[in-house]
Protein backbone atom coordinates (compact mmCIF):
# COMPACT_ATOMS: atom_id res chain seq x y z
CA UNK A 1 0.00 0.00 0.00
CA UNK A 2 1.03 3.36 -0.60
CA UNK A 3 1.03 5.72 2.44
CA UNK A 4 -2.66 6.95 1.36
CA UNK A 5 -3.50 3.67 1.37
CA UNK A 6 -3.86 2.94 -2.25
CA UNK A 7 -2.35 -0.51 -3.34
CA UNK A 8 0.96 -0.19 -5.84
CA UNK A 9 2.69 -2.36 -7.83
CA UNK A 10 6.63 -2.76 -6.50
CA UNK A 11 7.80 -0.65 -8.49
CA UNK A 12 5.89 1.87 -7.49
CA UNK A 13 3.14 2.38 -10.38
CA UNK A 14 -0.07 3.73 -9.24
CA UNK A 15 -4.03 2.08 -10.06
CA UNK A 16 -4.31 5.21 -12.61
CA UNK A 17 -1.86 3.42 -15.28
CA UNK A 18 1.04 4.50 -17.24
CA UNK A 19 4.43 2.97 -17.82
CA UNK A 20 6.40 2.71 -15.07
CA UNK A 21 9.70 4.13 -16.14
CA UNK A 22 7.89 7.03 -17.71
CA UNK A 23 5.75 7.73 -14.81
CA UNK A 24 9.13 7.01 -12.40
CA UNK A 25 10.83 10.11 -15.10
CA UNK A 26 7.92 12.45 -14.74
CA UNK A 27 7.90 12.34 -10.81
CA UNK A 28 11.82 13.08 -10.41
CA UNK A 29 11.28 15.81 -13.19
CA UNK A 30 8.40 17.66 -11.13
CA UNK A 31 10.18 17.03 -8.10
CA UNK A 32 13.28 18.89 -9.06
CA UNK A 33 11.55 21.35 -10.98
CA UNK A 34 9.68 22.26 -7.33
CA UNK A 35 13.06 22.21 -5.75
CA UNK A 36 14.46 24.57 -8.19
CA UNK A 37 11.78 26.86 -8.43
CA UNK A 38 11.29 27.26 -4.68
CA UNK A 39 15.15 28.22 -4.73
CA UNK A 40 14.11 31.05 -7.16
CA UNK A 41 11.99 32.72 -4.88
CA UNK A 42 15.04 32.54 -2.47
CA UNK A 43 17.52 34.16 -4.86
CA UNK A 44 14.51 36.76 -6.16
CA UNK A 45 14.90 39.56 -3.36
CA UNK A 46 18.42 40.07 -2.68
CA UNK A 47 19.38 41.94 -6.51
CA UNK A 48 16.19 44.05 -5.96
CA UNK A 49 17.17 45.47 -2.53
CA UNK A 50 17.45 48.66 -3.80
CA UNK A 51 14.66 49.36 -5.72
CA UNK A 52 12.00 47.82 -3.51
CA UNK A 53 13.37 49.45 -0.68
CA UNK A 54 12.67 52.95 -2.58
CA UNK A 55 9.48 51.93 -3.79
CA UNK A 56 8.30 50.95 0.26
CA UNK A 57 9.96 53.85 1.57
CA UNK A 58 12.45 51.87 3.70
CA UNK A 59 16.31 51.37 3.42
CA UNK A 60 18.46 48.57 1.65
CA UNK A 61 19.23 46.73 5.35
CA UNK A 62 15.46 46.90 6.48
CA UNK A 63 14.96 45.00 3.17
CA UNK A 64 17.59 42.69 3.80
CA UNK A 65 16.09 41.53 7.35
CA UNK A 66 13.03 40.27 5.41
CA UNK A 67 15.21 37.86 3.65
CA UNK A 68 17.15 37.27 6.99
CA UNK A 69 13.77 36.68 8.74
CA UNK A 70 12.37 34.32 5.94
CA UNK A 71 15.55 32.09 5.95
CA UNK A 72 15.03 31.32 9.29
CA UNK A 73 11.54 31.35 9.39
CA UNK A 74 11.50 28.85 6.49
CA UNK A 75 13.95 26.58 8.33
CA UNK A 76 11.55 26.51 11.32
CA UNK A 77 8.42 25.43 9.79
CA UNK A 78 10.90 22.70 7.61
CA UNK A 79 10.83 21.19 11.28
CA UNK A 80 7.05 20.83 11.77
CA UNK A 81 6.51 19.71 8.03
CA UNK A 82 9.32 16.91 8.10
CA UNK A 83 8.38 16.05 11.63
CA UNK A 84 3.99 15.28 10.20
CA UNK A 85 5.83 14.42 6.51
CA UNK A 86 7.66 11.13 8.50
CA UNK A 87 4.30 10.16 10.32
CA UNK A 88 1.57 10.83 6.86
CA UNK A 89 1.11 11.06 3.40
CA UNK A 90 3.83 13.24 2.14
CA UNK A 91 2.10 14.02 -1.31
CA UNK A 92 -0.62 16.03 0.19
CA UNK A 93 2.08 17.97 2.04
CA UNK A 94 4.22 19.22 -0.72
CA UNK A 95 1.23 20.64 -2.51
CA UNK A 96 -0.03 22.33 0.22
CA UNK A 97 3.79 23.78 1.07
CA UNK A 98 3.73 25.13 -2.91
CA UNK A 99 0.44 26.82 -2.76
CA UNK A 100 1.66 28.65 0.00
CA UNK A 101 4.88 30.30 -1.21
CA UNK A 102 3.33 30.68 -4.21
CA UNK A 103 0.83 32.83 -2.58
CA UNK A 104 2.97 34.30 -0.79
CA UNK A 105 5.55 35.40 -3.90
CA UNK A 106 2.11 36.72 -5.36
CA UNK A 107 1.36 39.07 -2.60
CA UNK A 108 4.71 39.99 -2.48
CA UNK A 109 4.56 41.73 -5.38
CA UNK A 110 1.06 43.37 -4.75
CA UNK A 111 2.37 44.98 -1.65
CA UNK A 112 1.72 48.81 -0.78
CA UNK A 113 3.81 49.26 2.15
CA UNK A 114 6.61 47.40 4.09
CA UNK A 115 4.47 45.48 6.69
CA UNK A 116 2.06 43.83 3.69
CA UNK A 117 5.96 42.97 1.96
CA UNK A 118 7.19 41.28 5.12
CA UNK A 119 4.07 39.11 5.80
CA UNK A 120 3.65 38.06 2.22
CA UNK A 121 7.11 37.44 2.47
CA UNK A 122 6.97 35.24 6.13
CA UNK A 123 3.91 33.39 4.12
CA UNK A 124 6.02 32.05 1.21
CA UNK A 125 8.92 31.43 3.87
CA UNK A 126 6.29 28.45 5.26
CA UNK A 127 5.48 27.08 2.59
CA UNK A 128 8.86 26.73 1.24
CA UNK A 129 9.66 24.95 4.37
CA UNK A 130 7.13 21.91 3.10
CA UNK A 131 9.04 21.61 -0.39
CA UNK A 132 12.80 21.13 0.91
CA UNK A 133 12.09 19.16 3.80
CA UNK A 134 9.22 16.65 2.94
CA UNK A 135 10.61 16.34 -0.86
CA UNK A 136 14.18 15.45 0.41
CA UNK A 137 12.35 12.54 2.04
CA UNK A 138 10.34 11.68 -0.77
CA UNK A 139 13.74 11.87 -3.14
CA UNK A 140 15.62 9.54 -0.87
CA UNK A 141 12.98 6.65 -1.14
CA UNK A 142 13.88 6.56 -5.11
CA UNK A 143 17.70 6.05 -4.84
CA UNK A 144 20.08 3.39 -4.03
CA UNK A 145 22.64 4.32 -1.25
CA UNK A 146 25.16 3.22 -4.41
CA UNK A 147 23.62 6.46 -6.68
CA UNK A 148 23.06 8.89 -3.34
CA UNK A 149 25.33 11.30 -4.02
CA UNK A 150 25.15 11.74 -8.18
CA UNK A 151 21.61 11.57 -7.78
CA UNK A 152 21.50 14.34 -4.86
CA UNK A 153 24.04 16.15 -6.78
CA UNK A 154 21.32 16.92 -9.13
CA UNK A 155 18.36 17.71 -6.45
CA UNK A 156 21.24 19.76 -4.85
CA UNK A 157 22.26 21.68 -8.20
CA UNK A 158 18.43 22.11 -8.88
CA UNK A 159 18.03 24.23 -5.73
CA UNK A 160 20.95 26.25 -7.40
CA UNK A 161 20.06 26.73 -10.55
CA UNK A 162 17.16 27.91 -8.59
CA UNK A 163 18.94 31.06 -6.67
CA UNK A 164 20.77 31.85 -10.01
CA UNK A 165 17.87 31.72 -11.67
CA UNK A 166 16.11 33.74 -9.05
CA UNK A 167 19.28 36.09 -9.10
CA UNK A 168 18.71 36.48 -12.87
CA UNK A 169 15.23 36.72 -13.25
CA UNK A 170 15.16 39.35 -10.28
CA UNK A 171 17.86 41.22 -11.90
CA UNK A 172 17.08 41.45 -15.69
CA UNK A 173 13.15 41.36 -15.61
CA UNK A 174 12.80 43.26 -12.29
CA UNK A 175 15.45 46.10 -13.68
CA UNK A 176 12.43 48.26 -14.78
CA UNK A 177 9.59 46.54 -12.33
CA UNK A 178 10.69 44.82 -9.54
CA UNK A 179 7.07 43.45 -9.29
CA UNK A 180 7.09 41.77 -12.62
CA UNK A 181 9.43 38.60 -11.38
CA UNK A 182 7.15 38.44 -8.20
CA UNK A 183 3.92 37.90 -10.29
CA UNK A 184 5.76 35.40 -12.64
CA UNK A 185 7.43 33.20 -10.41
CA UNK A 186 4.10 32.84 -8.58
CA UNK A 187 1.87 31.81 -11.78
CA UNK A 188 5.00 29.38 -12.26
CA UNK A 189 4.24 27.93 -8.71
CA UNK A 190 0.67 26.96 -9.62
CA UNK A 191 1.65 25.12 -12.22
CA UNK A 192 4.07 23.34 -10.73
CA UNK A 193 1.24 22.40 -8.02
CA UNK A 194 -1.12 21.51 -11.16
CA UNK A 195 1.65 19.17 -12.28
CA UNK A 196 2.53 17.57 -9.00
CA UNK A 197 -0.93 16.06 -8.66
CA UNK A 198 0.11 13.25 -11.77
CA UNK A 199 2.97 11.47 -10.13
CA UNK A 200 2.85 8.89 -8.06
CA UNK A 201 3.27 8.27 -3.98
CA UNK A 202 6.48 6.97 -3.80
CA UNK A 203 6.78 4.01 -1.46
CA UNK A 204 9.09 5.08 2.05
CA UNK A 205 11.63 2.55 2.28
CA UNK A 206 11.59 1.33 -1.83
CA UNK A 207 15.00 2.25 -2.13
CA UNK A 208 16.55 -0.26 0.51
CA UNK A 209 18.34 -3.20 -0.57
CA UNK A 210 16.99 -4.48 2.79
CA UNK A 211 13.83 -4.06 2.12
CA UNK A 212 13.71 -4.50 -1.51
CA UNK A 213 12.30 -8.31 -1.24
CA UNK A 214 9.78 -7.82 1.16
CA UNK A 215 8.47 -4.82 -0.25
CA UNK A 216 8.08 -6.60 -3.88
CA UNK A 217 6.53 -9.39 -1.82
CA UNK A 218 3.92 -7.00 -1.01
CA UNK A 219 4.25 -5.78 2.63
CA UNK A 220 4.76 -2.19 3.68
CA UNK A 221 7.19 -0.47 5.83
CA UNK A 222 4.72 0.73 8.54
CA UNK A 223 7.40 2.02 10.83
CA UNK A 224 7.26 5.89 11.45
CA UNK A 225 8.94 8.46 13.85
CA UNK A 226 7.78 9.29 17.19
CA UNK A 227 8.64 11.40 19.61
CA UNK A 228 10.42 8.70 21.98
CA UNK A 229 12.89 8.82 18.68
CA UNK A 230 14.09 12.40 18.97
CA UNK A 231 17.33 11.37 21.70
CA UNK A 232 17.68 8.52 19.48
CA UNK A 233 18.25 10.76 16.66
CA UNK A 234 20.25 12.98 18.20
CA UNK A 235 22.58 10.48 19.81
CA UNK A 236 23.74 9.58 16.29
CA UNK A 237 27.55 10.95 15.81
CA UNK A 238 27.29 12.10 12.80
CA UNK A 239 23.66 13.47 12.85
CA UNK A 240 25.23 16.19 15.43
CA UNK A 241 28.01 17.07 13.11
CA UNK A 242 26.08 17.17 10.00
CA UNK A 243 23.29 19.49 11.81
CA UNK A 244 26.49 21.92 13.26
CA UNK A 245 28.19 22.05 10.36
CA UNK A 246 25.51 24.10 9.06
CA UNK A 247 26.26 26.76 11.18
CA UNK A 248 29.61 28.44 10.43
CA UNK A 249 28.74 26.60 6.57
CA UNK A 250 26.08 29.15 6.16
CA UNK A 251 27.14 32.24 7.72
CA UNK A 252 29.33 32.15 4.70
CA UNK A 253 27.01 31.08 2.45
CA UNK A 254 24.78 33.51 3.39
CA UNK A 255 26.89 36.11 3.16
CA UNK A 256 26.67 35.26 -0.73
CA UNK A 257 23.72 36.62 -1.24
CA UNK A 258 25.26 40.32 -1.29
CA UNK A 259 27.33 38.65 -4.34
CA UNK A 260 25.21 40.89 -6.91
CA UNK A 261 25.65 43.99 -4.50
CA UNK A 262 29.52 43.81 -4.50
CA UNK A 263 29.37 43.77 -8.56
CA UNK A 264 26.38 46.36 -8.78
CA UNK A 265 28.79 48.46 -6.55
CA UNK A 266 31.91 47.68 -8.41
CA UNK A 267 29.43 49.33 -11.55
CA UNK A 268 28.21 52.31 -10.04
CA UNK A 269 31.97 53.50 -9.02
CA UNK A 270 33.32 53.08 -12.60
CA UNK A 271 30.04 55.79 -13.12
CA UNK A 272 27.64 53.71 -14.62
CA UNK A 273 23.92 54.51 -13.78
CA UNK A 274 21.96 52.58 -11.11
CA UNK A 275 19.83 50.62 -13.74
CA UNK A 276 22.67 49.38 -15.78
CA UNK A 277 24.93 48.55 -12.26
CA UNK A 278 21.76 46.39 -11.20
CA UNK A 279 21.69 44.18 -14.25
CA UNK A 280 25.39 44.16 -14.44
CA UNK A 281 25.69 43.00 -10.28
CA UNK A 282 23.33 40.28 -10.98
CA UNK A 283 24.84 39.07 -14.48
CA UNK A 284 28.35 38.88 -13.02
CA UNK A 285 26.94 37.14 -9.90
CA UNK A 286 24.86 34.55 -11.80
CA UNK A 287 28.09 34.23 -14.21
CA UNK A 288 30.70 33.29 -11.19
CA UNK A 289 28.30 30.94 -9.47
CA UNK A 290 28.13 28.11 -12.45
CA UNK A 291 30.98 26.35 -11.02
CA UNK A 292 27.97 24.86 -8.76
CA UNK A 293 27.41 22.89 -11.29
CA UNK A 294 30.33 20.72 -10.97
CA UNK A 295 28.27 19.65 -7.89
CA UNK A 296 27.89 16.63 -10.06
CA UNK A 297 31.49 15.87 -9.97
CA UNK A 298 31.30 15.94 -6.30
CA UNK A 299 28.41 13.25 -6.22
CA UNK A 300 30.32 11.28 -8.45
CA UNK A 301 33.66 11.79 -6.87
CA UNK A 302 31.76 10.72 -2.89
CA UNK A 303 29.91 7.50 -4.85
CA UNK A 304 33.23 6.40 -5.57
CA UNK A 305 35.04 7.05 -2.04
CA UNK A 306 32.23 5.86 -0.72
CA UNK A 307 32.21 2.18 -2.47
CA UNK A 308 35.89 1.87 -0.73
CA UNK A 309 35.73 3.53 2.69
CA UNK A 310 32.35 4.21 4.71
CA UNK A 311 34.32 7.62 5.01
CA UNK A 312 34.28 8.43 1.71
CA UNK A 313 31.59 10.83 1.74
CA UNK A 314 32.42 13.19 4.93
CA UNK A 315 36.19 13.53 3.48
CA UNK A 316 34.94 14.66 0.01
CA UNK A 317 32.84 17.07 1.70
CA UNK A 318 35.61 18.30 4.32
CA UNK A 319 38.37 18.50 1.56
CA UNK A 320 36.42 20.45 -0.70
CA UNK A 321 34.81 23.29 1.59
CA UNK A 322 38.21 23.13 3.26
CA UNK A 323 40.77 24.25 -0.45
CA UNK A 324 37.35 26.84 -1.32
CA UNK A 325 38.33 29.39 1.00
CA UNK A 326 41.55 30.62 -0.50
CA UNK A 327 39.65 31.09 -3.88
CA UNK A 328 36.69 33.04 -2.71
CA UNK A 329 39.25 35.65 -1.05
CA UNK A 330 40.77 36.07 -4.94
CA UNK A 331 37.36 36.12 -6.08
CA UNK A 332 36.46 39.40 -4.12
CA UNK A 333 39.44 41.25 -4.39
CA UNK A 334 40.51 40.52 -8.29
CA UNK A 335 39.44 44.07 -9.69
CA UNK A 336 36.98 43.84 -12.56
CA UNK A 337 37.29 46.21 -15.39
CA UNK A 338 33.46 46.82 -16.69
CA UNK A 339 32.37 47.82 -20.19
CA UNK A 340 28.91 47.69 -20.88
CA UNK A 341 26.65 50.17 -23.11
CA UNK A 342 25.55 52.19 -19.59
CA UNK A 343 21.26 53.03 -20.28
CA UNK A 344 20.84 50.19 -22.50
CA UNK A 345 18.50 47.01 -22.90
CA UNK A 346 19.33 44.28 -20.57
CA UNK A 347 20.02 42.14 -23.54
CA UNK A 348 22.37 44.51 -24.69
CA UNK A 349 23.75 44.29 -21.65
CA UNK A 350 24.08 40.64 -21.18
CA UNK A 351 25.96 40.57 -24.30
CA UNK A 352 28.25 42.83 -23.26
CA UNK A 353 28.99 41.09 -20.11
CA UNK A 354 29.32 37.58 -21.43
CA UNK A 355 31.41 39.19 -24.11
CA UNK A 356 34.03 40.59 -21.66
CA UNK A 357 34.55 37.07 -20.05
CA UNK A 358 37.35 36.45 -24.16
CA UNK A 359 37.95 39.79 -24.17
CA UNK A 360 38.63 41.28 -20.48
CA UNK A 361 41.23 39.36 -19.38
CA UNK A 362 40.18 40.89 -15.22
CA UNK A 363 36.81 38.96 -15.92
CA UNK A 364 38.15 36.05 -17.06
CA UNK A 365 40.37 35.40 -14.34
CA UNK A 366 37.68 36.19 -12.19
CA UNK A 367 35.76 33.75 -13.60
CA UNK A 368 37.83 30.87 -13.27
CA UNK A 369 38.81 31.83 -9.83
CA UNK A 370 34.59 32.02 -9.45
CA UNK A 371 34.41 28.06 -10.97
CA UNK A 372 36.92 26.58 -9.09
CA UNK A 373 35.46 27.85 -5.44
CA UNK A 374 31.78 27.11 -6.02
CA UNK A 375 33.35 23.57 -7.55
CA UNK A 376 34.80 23.10 -4.32
CA UNK A 377 32.80 24.25 -2.13
CA UNK A 378 29.43 22.07 -4.26
CA UNK A 379 30.86 18.97 -2.85
CA UNK A 380 29.12 19.54 0.30
CA UNK A 381 26.08 19.84 -0.91
CA UNK A 382 25.16 15.96 -2.27
CA UNK A 383 27.44 14.81 0.19
CA UNK A 384 25.75 15.99 3.09
CA UNK A 385 22.40 14.77 1.33
CA UNK A 386 23.79 11.28 1.08
CA UNK A 387 25.64 10.99 4.38
CA UNK A 388 21.34 11.71 5.89
CA UNK A 389 20.13 9.40 3.99
CA UNK A 390 22.79 6.64 4.35
CA UNK A 391 23.30 7.14 8.79
CA UNK A 392 19.56 7.52 9.14
CA UNK A 393 16.19 4.81 8.34
CA UNK A 394 13.60 6.40 5.90
CA UNK A 395 11.18 7.39 8.61
CA UNK A 396 13.81 10.14 10.19
CA UNK A 397 15.66 11.43 6.92
CA UNK A 398 12.79 14.34 6.46
CA UNK A 399 13.11 14.93 10.13
CA UNK A 400 16.75 15.25 10.36
CA UNK A 401 16.80 17.28 7.37
CA UNK A 402 14.99 19.57 8.89
CA UNK A 403 16.79 19.95 12.07
CA UNK A 404 19.52 20.23 9.28
CA UNK A 405 17.90 22.74 7.88
CA UNK A 406 16.86 24.38 10.71
CA UNK A 407 20.79 25.20 11.84
CA UNK A 408 21.37 26.49 7.85
CA UNK A 409 18.65 28.72 8.18
CA UNK A 410 19.96 30.25 11.81
CA UNK A 411 23.40 30.46 10.06
CA UNK A 412 22.29 31.85 6.98
CA UNK A 413 19.93 34.04 8.58
CA UNK A 414 23.34 35.33 10.83
CA UNK A 415 25.37 35.23 7.84
CA UNK A 416 23.04 37.85 5.68
CA UNK A 417 22.17 39.69 8.87
CA UNK A 418 25.45 40.75 9.74
CA UNK A 419 26.99 41.14 6.94
CA UNK A 420 25.30 44.05 6.34
CA UNK A 421 26.15 45.34 9.54
CA UNK A 422 29.81 44.72 8.74
CA UNK A 423 29.18 46.30 5.26
CA UNK A 424 28.22 49.65 6.99
CA UNK A 425 31.16 49.16 9.86
CA UNK A 426 33.92 48.67 7.77
CA UNK A 427 32.46 51.75 5.29
CA UNK A 428 35.42 54.25 7.28
CA UNK A 429 37.85 52.72 7.14
CA UNK A 430 37.63 50.80 3.42
CA UNK A 431 35.08 52.81 0.55
CA UNK A 432 32.71 50.78 -1.49
CA UNK A 433 33.25 49.02 -3.19
CA UNK A 434 35.96 47.56 -1.27
CA UNK A 435 34.14 47.68 1.95
CA UNK A 436 31.78 45.10 0.09
CA UNK A 437 35.09 42.99 -0.92
CA UNK A 438 36.73 42.64 2.76
CA UNK A 439 33.37 41.81 4.52
CA UNK A 440 32.75 38.88 2.54
CA UNK A 441 35.96 37.70 2.38
CA UNK A 442 36.08 37.78 6.14
CA UNK A 443 32.94 35.67 6.32
CA UNK A 444 34.87 33.08 4.06
CA UNK A 445 36.46 31.71 7.36
CA UNK A 446 33.68 30.49 8.72
CA UNK A 447 34.03 27.53 6.44
CA UNK A 448 37.18 26.52 8.71
CA UNK A 449 35.09 25.09 11.32
CA UNK A 450 32.75 23.61 8.75
CA UNK A 451 35.39 21.30 7.49
CA UNK A 452 36.55 20.05 10.74
CA UNK A 453 32.77 19.16 11.08
CA UNK A 454 33.02 17.33 8.44
CA UNK A 455 36.19 15.49 9.04
CA UNK A 456 35.03 14.59 12.65
CA UNK A 457 32.16 13.10 10.88
CA UNK A 458 33.74 10.82 8.20
CA UNK A 459 35.32 8.95 11.60
CA UNK A 460 31.61 8.32 13.06
CA UNK A 461 29.90 7.63 10.16
CA UNK A 462 31.09 4.18 9.48
CA UNK A 463 29.52 2.89 12.71
CA UNK A 464 25.84 4.78 11.92
CA UNK A 465 25.56 3.21 8.50
CA UNK A 466 26.55 -0.07 9.51
CA UNK A 467 23.49 0.50 12.47
CA UNK A 468 21.11 1.39 9.94
CA UNK A 469 21.83 -1.56 7.64
CA UNK A 470 21.44 -3.72 10.50
CA UNK A 471 18.11 -2.10 11.86
CA UNK A 472 16.75 -2.61 8.09
CA UNK A 473 17.75 -6.14 7.88
CA UNK A 474 16.40 -7.12 11.35
CA UNK A 475 13.09 -5.64 10.32
CA UNK A 476 12.98 -7.47 7.20
CA UNK A 477 13.48 -10.46 8.79
CA UNK A 478 10.55 -10.14 11.14
CA UNK A 479 8.21 -9.25 7.52
CA UNK A 480 9.34 -12.61 6.72
CA UNK A 481 8.76 -14.24 9.47
CA UNK A 482 5.46 -12.61 11.03
CA UNK A 483 3.97 -11.25 7.80
CA UNK A 484 4.06 -7.41 8.86
CA UNK A 485 6.81 -4.91 9.87
CA UNK A 486 6.49 -3.64 13.71
CA UNK A 487 5.18 -0.72 14.00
Amino acid sequence: MTESGRRVTPDGRGAQGGGAAVHRVYSVVVFVVLASLDNVAIGLVPPLYQPISGALGVGESVIGLVTAVSFLVSAVAAVGWAYVGDRTNRKPLLMIGTVLWAAGTAGSALAGNYLTFFGAQVLAAIGLGAVGSVGFSVVTDLISPRRRGLVMSFWGLSQGIGTLAGTLLGGVLGAADWRRPFLLLSVTGIVATIAYLFTYDVRRGQSEPELAAVLAAGADYDHRISRRDLPRILGRRTNVWLVLQGLPAQAAFGSLVWLPVLFQQRAEDQGYSTATAIVVGSVFATLFQLGGALSIVGGLVGDALQRRTPRGRALVAAVGILAAVPFYVVLFFVPIRIDVPDGAGAGTIISAVLGSVFTEPTVGLSLLTAILALALTSANSPNWFALIADVNPPEHRGTVYSLGNLVNGVGRATGNGLVGAVFQGLRGAFPPPLNFAVGLAVFQLFFVPTGIMYWLASRSSPRDIEDVHELLADRATATRQEGTLPT
